[in-house]
């Protein structure tokens, strides 16, 4: 009998899970990533996750026909490997992937992907209609995308594509985003900058009334949401979100077609209510073309995991006629 394998790679914790043939989970591992010091301890802690979840499944690594990952970038995808992440020390400057998950289960059909790109795998393959475009849609400490068009998983030559965040939808440029310019979707809309932009808001009207903490260094996103009903600023702020998320969702619309519009990332699957609902009520006032489904994941936290494992069973493309060849 011969099994796939499923890692993903984030910077907090590393997951990997083994399954039969037919996408049956029957082991499962999960451990904290290190910080290094280098990057080799972060792909030895890859394999020894892998290995775990072998064990859990009574299952020889080498009876793994294929193997997917998803994990955080950027990536050189000619070498299969992470390089200089931004979310672990400086001191790990590449993390080796495909080549040693290759030789710990012998085989050469090891896919790598983005965890936006593992995320539509994933959506992809489980999803009743198999669709041929679709887009996963994360919001989270940042924005990002995975592109499924015309059948085929978009990576780019370099691994950035689905990099929507960046986007431009405020021409003013208000707001700076993390990566040094202005403007960006991610700026406005992603969990890290939220709590940013209610400041701004509230400096643009200082009458609006509020109790959120906006001097707290600890101010962050949830508190925004938690008093969403009851508070004038936060309700204000998630209103001028929706308007920004809304912008966002029709750029990609118009670039890609998909046929569904599926969500994740922590503030979207903690706050369906105020981030998806409005997305969906706005978007049809926006694009002049077919309007997809918008949905929210239903794998939640194991979107990316679940997504590396449809990679291993449809040779990188979560396409279910591709299973078992």
């Amino acid at each position: 009998m011969v099994y796939y394998a499923g890692v993903d790679l984030g910077a907090t914790n590393v997951r990997a899970v083994v399954a039969e043939s037919d996408g049956a989970i029957i082991g499962v591992s999960r451990n904290e990533t290190p910080n290094g010091p280098t990057g080799i301890d972060v792909t030895e802690a890859v394999l020894a996750t892998l290995r775990n979840a072998a064990a859990d499944a009574d299952v020889d690594p080498e009876t793994i026909r294929a193997a997917g990952i998803g994990s955080f970038g950027p990536f050189d995808l000619a070498e299969g490997a992470v390089i200089d992440p931004a979310n672990l020390p400086d001191t790990v400057d590449r993390i080796p992937l495909t080549g040693p998950i290759g030789n710990l289960v012998d085989s050469d059909r090891v896919y790598l992907h983005n965890d936006t790109n593992a995320g539509v795998i994933g959506e992809r393959f489980h999803s009743d209609r198999n669709p041929d475009d679709m887009v996963y849609l994360t919001i989270s400490s940042g924005i990002g995308a995975g592109i499924c068009c015309d059948g085929q998983i978009l990576d780019g030559w370099d691994g950035n594509a689905g990099e929507v965040g960046h986007c431009v939808v405020d021409p003013r440029g208000r707001l700076t985003c993390g990566c040094g310019h202005d403007g960006h979707w991610e700026a406005y809309c992603s969990g890290n900058n939220i709590p940013k932009y209610a400041k701004l808001l509230a400096e643009d009207d200082p009458t609006i009334d509020t109790d959120l903490p906006l001097e707290d260094p600890d101010f962050s996103a949830k508190d925004v949401f938690d008093v969403a009903e009851s508070d004038e600023l936060a309700a204000h702020t998630i209103d001028q979100l929706a308007h920004w998320n809304a912008i966002g969702v029709a750029n990609i619309v118009h670039s890609f077609a998909p046929l569904v519009v599926s969500f994740g990332g922590a503030v979207a699957l903690h706050n369906p209510d105020e981030i998806v609902d409005p997305i969906r009520r706005r978007v049809e006032e926006m694009v002049m073309s077919n309007v997809p489904e918008i949905k929210v994941t239903d794998l939640g936290d194991d979107v990316v995991v679940e997504g590396a494992l449809a990679s291993a069973l449809t040779e990188g493309t979560g396409d279910r006629r591709r299973m078992h060849n």
